[in-house]
């Protein structure tokens, strides 16, 4: 089995390349620095962030620890130590983990530097100043438009690697983007594997590495019986009260 990098994760790198890319005539001019950072095991994660180097970050901090070791918490804790290290523009952050889920680590990020947040970043625009993004949530009614002041932690959504969902205003007007993020060509391959990785083990940080949440084990649901067929509406209203207990 082939481990992949976190979708969100990957469109988060995808959303930095693009902010950081003058595109005139068809051909890219890169400005800025784009950083990648991963947590976790040290054989595992290196391949992983191989992949975001060959889309185009230009390095990448590997901070080796065992998954059993993580949770949000802990995960917050070495993102803000490693943004007080590196003193970034702008934290973008997967909106969440598919084996987790828990979608909690931007925003303790968020709390613990005391800086702006947006989560669930659908569209990005930023200015040649530096000095704020606007974001654009889909919410329940429709879009909403948020405006953060610079630096900021922002965690992306699905729809942000849409063919116009970031614009850093100094491409050519009305260039799109394909639809998704971008596949890495042989010749960023070749180019990944001389770029720097930074190794960090988590016991060096200095940081809690205390647990919030364990997991004590793991069953599978239990199976379902067959189907009854009832005789009226109160019949199935009766069991749906006093066998099934849902009403």
């Amino acid at each position: 089995m082939n481990w992949v990098v976190n979708p969100f994760d990957e469109y988060a790198v995808e959303a930095a390349l693009r902010m950081c890319e003058v595109v005139t005539g068809g051909k890219g001019k890169r400005f800025g620095e784009v950083v990648v950072l991963s947590i976790g095991p040290k054989k595992d994660a290196t391949k992983e962030i191989r992949s975001c180097l060959a889309m185009g970050a230009d390095r990448a901090i590997h901070v080796v620890a065992e998954d059993a070791a993580l949770d949000s918490f802990v995960v917050a804790n070495i993102v803000k130590k490693i943004y007080e290290e590196e003193q970034p523009d702008l934290l973008l952050m997967g909106k969440q983990t598919v084996d987790g889920d828990s979608n909690q680590a931007a925003q303790m990020v968020a709390g613990y530097l005391g800086l702006p947040q947006a989560c669930f970043a659908a569209t990005l625009e930023s200015f040649p100043d530096k000095k704020e993004l606007v974001v654009g949530r889909e919410v329940d009614g429709g879009m909403e438009v948020k405006k953060v002041q610079l630096p900021a932690v922002v965690s992306v959504d699905l729809r942000v690697v849409a063919p116009t969902a970031v614009k850093n205003n100094q491409s050519e007007e009305g260039y799109e983007y394909g639809d998704g993020p971008r596949y890495a060509s042989l010749k960023g391959i070749m180019k990944a594997k001389k770029k720097k990785i930074d190794v960090k083990e988590l016991g060096d940080l200095g940081v809690s590495t205390d647990l919030r949440v364990k997991h004590t084990t793991f069953a599978p649901p239990p199976e379902r019986g067959g189907g009854i067929i009832v005789k009226s509406v109160d019949e199935l209203l009766d069991k749906l009260q006093n066998e099934a207990k849902v009403l």
